[in-house]
């Protein structure tokens, strides 16, 4: 069995934060390491070689370019334009209208008529 062959090792996370240089020293040598919380497996440690691997390495693309990736690229594809109209009525047809606010204050400033 090889360094990079080891069973990954298993950390408590208090030990973990008490010798971080440690932990990850361990991942760049042995591979990923394991941090528990209360007994349960809550996080991998890996170098930075493993992620790597594990990720691929994805450089940034345009809107346009990951468009033209796609398995649909290139296919001739038509679609019909539902011609159906999204409401009924004009949009602005209520807002010609005054609002109606409630009674306004007449010129000696006691409520009086519109």
């Amino acid at each position: 069995m090889s360094k990079r062959q080891k069973k990954m090792r298993v950390w408590q996370l208090q030990e973990a934060k008490a010798r971080l240089s440690d932990l990850v020293r361990t991942a760049a040598t042995d591979g990923p390491q394991q941090i528990t919380v209360r007994g349960e497996a809550a996080a991998v440690v890996l170098s930075q070689a493993d992620y790597v691997k594990l990720a691929g390495k994805r450089e940034a693309q345009s809107l346009a370019d990951f468009l033209l990736s796609s398995p649909l690229a290139g296919l001739d594809m038509e679609f019909e334009r539902d011609q159906t109209p999204t409401r009924e009525g004009g949009l602005f047809e209520d807002a010609r209208e005054e609002p109606d606010h409630g009674p306004k204050k007449g010129p000696e400033g006691g409520l009086g008529a519109r």
